[in-house]
């Protein structure tokens, strides 16, 4: 097993990892997203959230989540392989496999539990209302990290694959 595996935790174990960083005084960002087809947007992204504090963890949705929102066919890779590829890179530091969380009521407690300093984005997230009020609620900022990256996302690159788009 390659040593970059350890990266890879369940919430119960990345909630304890956080209050172990909290002790020593490590601040932590936290990013969320599905990661289906690692592109250049996806690395300065990750790149520019580990800029903003000592460790960076991600929030990788699931399968079923996935699933849900893009359509059938989706994710192209299963969230162990996202993970694993996830873990590879110098920028991140924990990868924390989400479970199908169907309220934002489940995703905050998540967040309380894990109390990041920090809640990373991009300019124009789609999800951006969620995360301001989920840094509203518990007195963090949420910064954008870097401007979305319009002609690189997982879905272009799929339908340009599949003769979707040119």
């Amino acid at each position: 097993m390659r040593n970059y595996m350890n990266k890879i935790v369940s919430t119960k174990k990345a909630i304890e990892i956080a209050g172990q960083l909290k002790r020593h005084n490590k601040k932590i960002v936290l990013v969320g997203g599905c990661f289906d087809i690692l592109h250049i947007g996806h690395i300065k992204f990750l790149q520019g959230a580990k800029q903003q504090a000592d460790m960076v963890m991600i929030l990788l949705e699931n399968d079923e989540s996935i699933r849900k929102r893009k359509g059938e066919g989706r994710p192209i890779n299963s969230q162990k392989e996202r993970a694993e590829i996830l873990a590879a890179l110098s920028s991140t530091n924990y990868i924390v496999l989400l479970p199908h969380l169907k309220t934002d009521g489940e995703y905050d407690m998540l967040t309380q539990s894990i109390k990041p300093d920090i809640i990373a984005t991009t300019k124009n997230d789609e999800h951006r209302r969620h995360k301001d009020r989920q840094a509203k609620l518990f007195g963090i900022p949420v910064i954008e990290v870097v401007d979305r990256v319009k002609e690189h996302s997982s879905t272009q690159t799929i339908e340009m694959l599949i003769g979707k788009k040119k």
